[in-house]
């Protein structure tokens, strides 16, 4: 608990002034809240016609005085109309102060409750800030072994969760325990014995709540792990429905989904059966304690006469002030577990640490003019090699080809000089900078990426294509389609380029969707391209769209193309076969169909296709 109010700290400073409001606020509440009972005392004496005679007006001795001088006014001024026959007017005065003492501490405990809001909104909406920006900032391999589900569940639920359970420690932190204190100021200025006896059933309560509370942690945990897998399992059905369907393999996802369902539903009820527990557990001990002080303030009253009978009655209503928060914060108890939890998982990505940090002397480079040079390099992402020193030069202006069988480390290629991955041996320079000793957000400034999934978002075709270059014209956008072979099509759609692609740029055909990613390419308008299979999912005719597309674009460009498709890359100043991770030829096209090797023997093949 500490841990966590710890780490909430940064954010709740954010917001200090609604803690401070909200502090102040809550205390008046309480201080209100036990008056309130207080007040009734007056009220009783005078129905009871038990008001002490005070025929001389107090004099004020100071504040350390206040409670006698307030008591001796009242009584001074509700006895002088007693004693003129006018008790009504003696009534309307003590029933106008009990009025104005409840009407003061519901008016301060909303003016708490608008403070708390403000806090408790504020700093979740700055931790879903927060953890998006983590997000987005951490390398794509954190991502490689984990279910996006799982992320987005504690960036969605985890936080609601937080919210419904974990903030309501915020509201009851100051509210509850002042309302208790000032109730047993108050509580033992009228008697101490009562007092005492109250307070020995407070530590039985919490006792037995804790015991009943104690598994609930673990279980919100596992009920939060489980809700991840479940969101992975419908965002992996929705992004290959039609595989589903195709396959007719709805009975095996949906069984998938309804084993996660249950799972989830049983842990929800272990949670909810102990939940449950609070309110019954805190209400019977509640009337336990009621019923034992009944009977020994009757005896107080009845028999010993140390109290008297109206001061009881109002002691009774403080006792039960000390007995509502306490059931809350019994209550609240139970719940924290629940937020507990989800507040490990939310810290736990925020504290994520970022392994591929850019240096602190980092430079930023502007522009390029000579070379990428990849010199020895070798790369893993889990335990075998993928790439064994692997080395090329791509010089300025030209445009060098890999290609090679599937899992033969091209598209790595691309994933390192990106600096998606760090090298786990040699170097990646350019201009003879190592890219480890550029700031990332330079280095992939001069860089566009071309992949083979044409990667859209849902929104205008228009704010697709300006990722790459935010303050373009739309001008420039209609040149940068037009480029890509795009605007032939675009150009007819009723809303032009403010059509909006649908999820994922459902709305258009893979070769169309391919131009549009050229297009956001072509705008950025870097100096380096890197086409990872940018042809490889598409028919013929799209294809050679999609490849007079990229020839317009390579022009006077360095460009890195990883293929598949060997007639899109004949024309490449250098070609690179390789195999398992290693070079095994290269040249130009005409002089490695000469060498008779690996590569003749992949346009013999593809010639068939």
């Amino acid at each position: 608990m500490k841990k966590i109010i710890k780490q909430l700290l940064p954010f709740i400073k954010k917001f200090k002034t609604h803690v401070i409001l909200n502090v102040f606020f809550n205390l008046l509440y309480a201080l209100f809240s036990a008056l309130a009972f207080v007040s009734l005392i007056p009220m009783l004496k005078v129905l009871f016609d038990k008001t002490a005679t005070v025929t001389e007006a107090p004099v004020w001795n100071g504040i350390l005085d206040i409670k006698d001088y307030g008591e001796q006014l009242l009584n001074y001024k509700v006895s002088g109309y007693l004693e003129n026959g006018d008790s009504q007017m003696a009534l309307v005065i003590v029933i106008a102060i009990v009025i104005s003492t409840f009407l003061l501490k519901n008016l301060f405990g909303y003016f708490a409750m608008q403070h708390i809001m403000y806090l408790r909104n504020g700093i979740l909406t700055a931790l879903r800030k927060d953890m998006y920006q983590k997000i987005i900032k951490l390398p794509l391999g954190f991502y490689s072994k984990r279910q996006k589900g799982d992320v987005m569940a504690r960036i969605l639920g985890d936080i609601n969760e937080m919210q419904n359970s974990f903030f309501i420690v915020l509201e009851l932190i100051v509210r509850e325990p002042a309302t208790i204190i000032f109730s047993l100021i108050f509580m033992f200025s009228i008697s101490w014995q009562l007092s005492i006896f109250v307070l020995c059933f407070i530590p039985l309560a919490g006792f037995l709540i804790s015991r009943i509370g104690k598994s609930l942690k673990s279980n919100s945990l596992k009920a939060q792990q489980e809700s991840g897998k479940l969101i992975s399992i419908v965002e992996e059905s929705l992004t290959g429905l039609k595989i589903v369907k195709s396959y007719n393999a709805e009975p095996i996802f949906t069984n998938n989904f309804t084993k996660s369902a249950d799972r989830i539903l049983r842990l929800s009820n272990k949670i909810g059966l102990k939940n449950n527990l609070a309110g019954p557990v805190s209400e019977v001990l509640g009337i336990i304690t009621i019923a034992v002080l009944l009977w020994y303030g009757g005896k107080l009253v009845l028999i010993d006469n140390v109290i008297e009978g109206t001061t009881f009655i109002a002691f009774m209503g403080l006792a039960y002030a000390i007995l509502t928060p306490a059931k809350a914060i019994s209550k609240a108890s139970y719940k924290v577990k629940n937020g507990m939890a989800a507040a490990d998982r939310v810290f736990e990505i925020l504290h994520e640490e970022d392994t591929m940090p850019d240096l602190n002397n980092a430079t930023n480079i502007t522009d390029f003019t000579n070379e990428i040079s990849i010199e020895n390099i070798s790369f893993k992402y889990d335990d075998d090699l993928v790439l064994k020193n692997f080395s090329v030069k791509v010089p300025k202006g030209k445009t060098v080809a890999l290609v090679g069988q599937s899992g033969s480390g091209k598209s790595t290629i691309a994933n390192l000089v990106t600096r998606f991955y760090d090298v786990n041996e040699g170097h990646i320079k350019v201009d003879g900078k190592d890219i480890k000793n550029i700031t990332k957000k330079s280095l992939r400034n001069l860089m566009g990426l071309v992949t083979q999934d044409s990667i859209l978002f849902n929104d205008s075709i228009k704010n697709n294509i300006l990722i790459g270059k935010p303050d373009a014209s739309e001008e420039d956008v209609i040149n940068a389609l037009k480029i890509a072979n795009a605007w032939e099509f675009v150009k007819d759609l009723p809303n032009g380029i403010e059509t909006n692609v649908g999820d994922a740029g459902n709305n258009f055909s893979g070769g169309q969707k391919q131009r549009l990613s050229i297009a956001r390419a072509v705008l950025k308008n870097p100096p380096i391209m890197i086409l990872d299979e940018a042809t490889s999912a598409l028919d013929t005719e799209s294809e050679k769209l999609v490849q007079e597309a990229l020839e317009k674009m390579m022009m006077n460009r360095t460009s890195i193309v990883i293929a598949h498709r060997l007639s899109t890359i004949q024309n490449a100043n250098l070609i690179v076969v390789m195999q398992k991770g290693e070079i095994v030829e290269q040249g130009t096209h005409l002089e490695l169909l000469a060498k008779d090797g690996m590569y003749k023997k992949l346009v013999e093949m593809q010639s068939f296709e």
